[in-house]
């Protein structure tokens, strides 16, 4: 399961739980010195450390040995910081990531998830992070969903993702989808697509390089997810509000700072994704 997978998908909890597909041990990336005054106060699931699950979604995360990297892990890194946590990072198959969180096993979770009216059902969940648009990646740089159709193109995309139920009736037969990115830019490539419809900013990452464009689908109101950007979030356990107003606070002054926009064009991505309006729910 992919960050843009609704919470529904997610909500075999226990059995994703039980299994933790993929799952790795958990990994310290940060330290915290004697002296140090965190900005609030509250409660972790172990004290002084800062629980996180997370999959590999590149540029947003990326568990690497000892490491968290990508946006989210520099911006959960920079929240370790101001309240003198140590990080701690659990590797987890993606349809585990959110079931893990729900259940109270992790802290929060990390890795693109947006902000939807399901996930919100479940889970708490933190003031928006950065918007991520709905992108067509093609070799001829098609921006325009009608064009999909009017073209007789054939397009793939990711299932579960939010705009399939949207393109599966705009498109009919036209329409692919696959387990994961990987497989859709490997039959776009060989040309077996024209068309793969993803994130913008997994995009972007995955197209570097690659004799592809990524353009940002234009608004069109057949497909919900062109018309206004999701808003990623970082989803916590229902009930622990000081911890959410305290990340909710410290997002805040990262924004206010400039520092998160300066993550996001460290890894890659576009400065004013970090402009994301009031915080709204998809879906």
């Amino acid at each position: 399961m992919n960050s843009k997978f609704p919470a529904a998908m997610a909500a075999v909890t226990l059995l994703a739980v039980a299994t933790l597909s993929g799952c790795g041990g958990e990994s310290s990336t940060t330290t915290v010195s004697d002296d140090c005054k965190p900005k609030h106060e509250f409660k972790t699931m172990t004290d002084g450390t800062l629980s996180v699950v997370s999959f590999e979604i590149p540029p947003f995360s990326k568990v690497e040995g000892n490491d968290l990297t990508g946006v989210d892990g520099d911006i959960l890194k920079a929240i370790a910081k101001m309240e003198c946590l140590t990080l701690s990072v659990k590797a987890a198959g993606a349809a585990a990531v959110i079931p893990t969180a729900q259940a109270g096993r992790a802290d929060l979770a990390a890795g693109d998830w947006y902000r939807t009216a399901e996930r919100a059902k479940a889970l708490d969940l933190s003031d928006p992070l950065y918007l991520d648009d709905m992108a067509l990646v093609s070799e001829e740089g098609v921006t325009a969903i009608p064009d999909l159709r009017s073209k007789g193109l054939t397009v793939g995309t990711v299932e579960g993702y939010l705009w399939v139920a949207d393109l599966k009736d705009y498109l009919g037969g036209k329409l692919k989808t696959y387990a994961s990115g990987v497989n859709c830019y490997q039959d776009l490539q060989a040309g077996r697509l024209d068309v793969c419809v993803d994130s913008y900013g997994s995009a972007v990452y995955t197209a570097k390089g690659k004799n592809l464009k990524v353009e940002k689908a234009k608004p069109f109101d057949k497909v919900a997810a062109s018309v206004e950007a999701a808003q990623s979030t970082f989803p916590m356990p229902k009930g622990h509000e000081d911890m959410l107003k305290a990340v909710n606070a410290d997002i805040a002054e990262l924004r206010s700072s400039g520092e998160l926009a300066k993550i996001l064009t460290k890894n890659g991505l576009e400065a004013d994704a970090a402009e994301v309006g009031e915080p709204r729910l998809i879906g």
